[in-house]
């Protein structure tokens, strides 16, 4: 598992792990899955793809209704398969919780009605991250010490889970690791914090010159989906909703997407099991693997 922030350079390395042991790559990417979402992703290349056969991009549509627990349970059926075929498989991305969800598996938690969900969804395109949070912290205060404040996901499900059984979210986390039939490796990336924020910032303008705002206009009118309400979208729909001006909202992009890389090393550096490098040393990396394999 190769895991690390958004632009520290995962997909380069995992093409080349994949050519050396011949293998293929499952990513772990949430915000990859959907076909639609391409330029405010940051997906691998069409030219990538093709040297190396790519598991759960482009694998959605919106307009599908997606999450953890479904990509566990596919994730698992999809891994069996594949270790069929090779001894190593390689799996990426960035969302930790989904990548979690594979190696450690997830709490049972309760089925909620849909409409619940895509309320919570409309009030917080109305009022805000503040008011999710406010929620959380009246409703569930135990969670809302534990999560990232700033991501109104995991804010978005704390409080559905609250209003569709009358139970707190933290109530059904007991953190019970299941059995895997696999080893997991897991090789962590990491740059100097200026490096890889100068890096995001380049990224993102380079996504602009593309036309991430033209992509993120063609979705405006899905922007109430679960699926859009990520760093990269969510700043273009609110300077379309005249909200602030273009400037501004090229700003929040770039900030925003320097905080999300925050977040996920902040998630990734609580796990012990990671082993960090340089995403320069690719050559230490194929060095250190084979012990840990065999």
């Amino acid at each position: 598992m190769v895991v690390g922030p958004t632009a520290v350079g995962k997909t380069d390395l995992c093409l080349k792990l994949a050519k050396n042991f011949k293998t293929e790559i499952v990513s772990c990417d949430s915000r990859q899955f959907y076909r639609e979402m391409n330029l405010g992703t940051a997906k691998p290349s069409l030219e990538e793809m093709s040297q190396i056969p790519h598991h759960f991009v482009n694998s959605l549509s919106i307009d599908e209704e997606y999450d953890v627990r479904k990509f566990e349970r596919d994730s698992l059926l999809l891994l069996e398969k594949l270790f069929a075929k090779h001894q190593m498989v390689i799996m990426t991305g960035g969302s930790g919780l989904f990548a979690d969800a594979v190696v450690n598996g997830l709490d049972e938690m309760p089925e909620v009605a849909a409409e619940v969900r895509q309320q919570i969804i409309e009030e917080y395109g109305r009022k805000g991250l503040e008011f999710l949070q406010a929620e959380v912290a009246a409703n569930d205060p135990e969670y809302y010490e534990k999560v990232d404040q700033k991501n109104p996901q995991r804010l978005m499900r704390a409080l559905e889970i609250w209003r569709g059984t009358g139970k707190k979210f933290s109530s059904f986390r007991v953190k019970s690791k299941k059995e895997r039939p696999f080893k997991v490796i897991k090789i962590g990336l990491e740059r100097v914090r200026e490096e890889l924020y100068s890096r995001i910032d380049l990224r993102m303008d380079q996504m602009i010159k593309n036309g991430l705002f033209d992509e993120a206009d063609a979705l405006f009118d899905k922007r109430h989906l679960n699926a859009l309400q990520t760093v990269g979208y969510s700043e273009i729909f609110g300077f379309m909703e005249g909200k602030y001006d273009v400037e501004e909202a090229i700003r929040l992009l770039k900030r925003n997407s320097r905080r999300y890389a925050k977040r996920q090393m902040t998630w990734f550096k609580k796990d012990e099991s990671v082993n960090w490098f340089s995403p320069e040393d690719q050559e230490g990396i194929l060095a250190f693997l084979p012990d840990q394999i065999f």
